[in-house]
């Protein structure tokens, strides 16, 4: 598993990421109509750039008796609320203009992850059949 680790770098991260992002913001849409229910979003930078420093703590146990890894931070998932224009009469604080435009953005980030593994893919198979 760890040549595969290896092949995708942190594409696989990003595109668990990114699907994460979809879910929250495609909630954030379901939920524009229920009073008092805050908007959500996930910081990517900040859960991409946590997932790579836990990858550089990562550390060869020479002995049994030593840890694993190291110590972070834990991580709170990157999930924040975003702060709206706008606040709607009942506490609703979704706007569908934003939240739209959100959800087109991260889609479309979400098929470029998607590309840069695809690529990768394309690039083992060719290496095993010797293209």
């Amino acid at each position: 598993m760890n040549l595969l680790d290896n092949t995708f770098g942190i594409h696989a991260k990003a595109l668990q990421v990114r699907s994460q992002r979809l879910e929250v913001l495609s909630q954030n849409i379901a939920n524009a109509d229920t009073p008092s229910f805050k908007a959500r979003d996930i910081d990517f930078k900040a859960v991409l750039g946590n997932a790579q420093s836990q990858q550089d703590l990562d550390m060869a146990a020479t002995r049994s008796q030593h840890y694993s890894s190291g110590e972070a931070p834990a991580d709170a998932g990157g999930l924040m609320y975003r702060v709206p224009f706008n606040t709607a009469f009942d506490g609703n604080t979704v706007e569908m203009s934003v939240e739209q435009a959100q959800y087109g953005k991260a889609a479309a980030d979400y098929q470029a992850t998607l590309q840069f593994l695809e690529s990768d893919i394309s690039g083992i198979r060719k290496a095993l059949r010797g293209d």
